[in-house]
């Protein structure tokens, strides 16, 4: 379908070259009833506005062709000449003089005309003009140089995504070095070139942001997941540079991370990823997972047919089984609450879990036979034993003071990656039920308390911890006293506290901000956050963060009562630092 689209289009596009001689030919020979052609080129005159037509001098050549008279055309022409152009600029020309800005009276007529081209577009239409120029129209080259009319093209081309001429113009306009603009994924997706540059410039912006890695990993994932043929046209790019010594690492996770956008939006990826990882050589290993992730549920029978792949002496590529989907499936059976696996093959569902997170594939030498994979399994063992011990303290359901006796245990077992996402996932699952604040007498539950342990040996899951927390402060406890509220809110902005100083700055501030900014949060709240940080951090301070806290800690209402008679206190000696060190801002 798509091919013969671009045929057509492609096609379409050649054949315009030889539009101009086969025009001139029939316009040079007389029709055989110059009557006729004279009384519809007169009917044509008649129309309003008609000399201002770009087809004027081809009707004019064949009226004159066809015996018409000079006297009459003219007559006809200016006789329905009613200048709406040339009043318009009138119009325009006194409203300046009126002295309403130039800039402004611009903007009157280019969208009063958007709105008019928007209602009145006829996309056969605007293929025929197009057809008839025989090249690219000099009026079509200036139009995309203005932002203005570059939006118009994409709004009609979501309209109309089968008109040749706009998407022609769409490719144009990507030739021109703007494809950043192309926000609308159906427009983009006609044309692979276009296509390309979109997700190249995505996939860029995703790199050079990796302070906000997360909304520019779902921009991706949403471009690529727009279609069957665009996700697979993607993720093959993708895994293509994945491959690559540097940066490769980088362009998996994000391959990953499209996968699992995908499958929230239920869309079943899971054939292409299979397809794209390899397995292929692996049958057994490869049905096996296949029928897992299909179901999105684990069973022993496919789990016992994977433990035995990977124990034997020549075991599948690892990347086989640090498949997000399957990863997420065995933490939670191992370290959610009440999850029952058979014991008879729990220990499997331990080893492959602990394999896919130690385990690592050792490059190939030069001299070494091709497919030869040298494995470093230094780890594996230390790993397993860490699982085993945090999944027999996190199956059973307890409580605070409970898991005191446990607790040299847990934060001896954090240091591994692997129960760190564990961990998260066991506090998840505990502090999210209804009662458990109801029930809680401590003034920092334990589980959360965890998570602070887990913050300051994992930068890697700081973004995990912190929608947790952010999931809890949000949350309704309306049975819990409005005093005990706030000082459990109180308490999770601790934990955001303590976040902010294990290094996760911009992502913590930024969401205070935002609650600033929205008027949902009680002041006394932001009050307490702004106090905490600053007696957490010193300067040099970034940019960034003086752009997103200043204006907090400028807020007359949230610091009013912080601040002293001179500049000694904390809140006046940061806004004078920040004047003098960040005028730019």
């Amino acid at each position: 379908m798509e091919e013969e689209f671009e045929d057509e289009a492609w096609n379409n596009s050649a054949g315009r070259g030889n539009a101009p001689e086969e025009e001139a030919e029939n316009h040079e020979e007389p029709s055989e009833n110059p009557k006729a052609v004279v009384s519809d080129c007169l009917q044509l005159f008649s129309s309003v506005d008609y000399i201002m037509e770009p087809g004027i001098f081809v009707q004019l050549k064949r009226y004159f062709q066809a015996g018409g008279t000079p006297e009459q055309v003219i007559n006809t022409l200016s006789a329905n000449y009613t200048a709406v152009a040339q009043t318009a600029n009138l119009l325009a020309e006194w409203l300046i003089m009126a002295g309403v800005r130039v800039t402004d009276v611009q903007a009157m007529v280019e969208n009063h005309l958007k709105d008019m081209i928007l209602k009145t577009f006829d996309p056969k239409k605007a293929d025929k003009i197009f057809t008839e120029e025989g090249e690219t129209p000099g009026w079509l080259t200036e139009m995309i140089e203005h932002h203005t009319w570059r939006s118009l093209i994409y709004r009609l081309a979501e309209e109309y995504p089968e008109c040749l001429m706009l998407n022609f113009t769409i490719k144009l306009i990507s030739d021109a070095g703007f494809q950043s603009e192309i926000t609308s994924i159906s427009t983009a997706a006609q044309q692979i070139e276009v296509f390309s540059r979109v997700l190249k410039t995505a996939i860029a912006k995703f790199l050079s942001h990796p302070e906000d890695w997360q909304g520019a990993i779902e921009e991706v994932a949403k471009m690529v997941c727009h279609g069957q043929h665009t996700y697979v046209y993607s993720q093959v790019l993708i895994q293509v540079l994945s491959q690559e010594a540097k940066g490769g690492f980088i362009m998996k996770r994000l391959s990953q991370e499209i996968t699992k956008y995908a499958l929230k939006n239920n869309h079943n990826v899971t054939p292409i990823t299979m397809a794209l990882n390899g397995s292929s050589r692996h049958p057994q290993a490869c049905e096996a997972l296949t029928s897992m992730l299909s179901r999105n549920t684990l069973n022993p029978a496919d789990i016992t047919v994977l433990y035995r792949n990977y124990t034997s002496p020549e075991p599948p590529p690892i990347d086989l089984i640090r498949n997000p989907q399957f990863l997420e499936l065995l933490v939670d059976s191992l370290f959610k609450v009440g999850v029952k696996i058979n014991q008879e093959h729990k220990s499997k569902y331990i080893y492959l879990l602990g394999y896919a997170a130690s385990v690592c594939e050792i490059p190939t030498k030069k001299g070494q036979p091709k497919g030869h994979r040298m494995l470093n399994k230094d780890e594996l063992k230390a790993t397993i034993i860490a699982i085993e011990k945090v999944h027999a303290i996190c199956n059973v359901s307890r409580g605070s003071s409970e898991l005191i006796a446990d607790i040299s245990t847990l934060y001896s077992c954090i240091r591994f990656p692997v129960v760190g996402v564990g961990v998260i996932r066991w506090v998840e699952n505990t502090v999210t039920e209804p009662s458990y604040f109801k029930l809680c007498t401590e003034s920092c539950p334990l589980h959360l308390a965890l998570l602070d342990e887990v913050a300051c040996v994992h930068a890697s899951l700081h973004d995990q911890i912190l929608r947790l927390l952010v999931r809890l402060f949000e949350s309704k406890q309306d049975e819990l006293e409005i005093l005990v509220q706030l000082e459990l809110k109180k308490m999770l902005l601790d934990r955001m506290v303590n976040l902010l100083a294990r290094g996760c700055v911009v992502p913590v501030v930024k969401y205070i901000s935002q609650c600033c900014t929205r008027g949902d949060t009680d002041i006394s709240l932001i009050r307490y956050f702004v106090t905490e940080v600053l007696e957490t951090v010193t300067h040099p301070y970034s940019s960034e963060f003086v752009q997103l806290f200043l204006p907090m800690v400028e807020n007359e209402e949230i610091t009013g009562s912080m601040r002293g008679e001179g500049d000694n206190d904390p809140v006046s000696e940061f806004i004078v630092h920040c004047k003098a060190h960040y005028t730019t801002l």
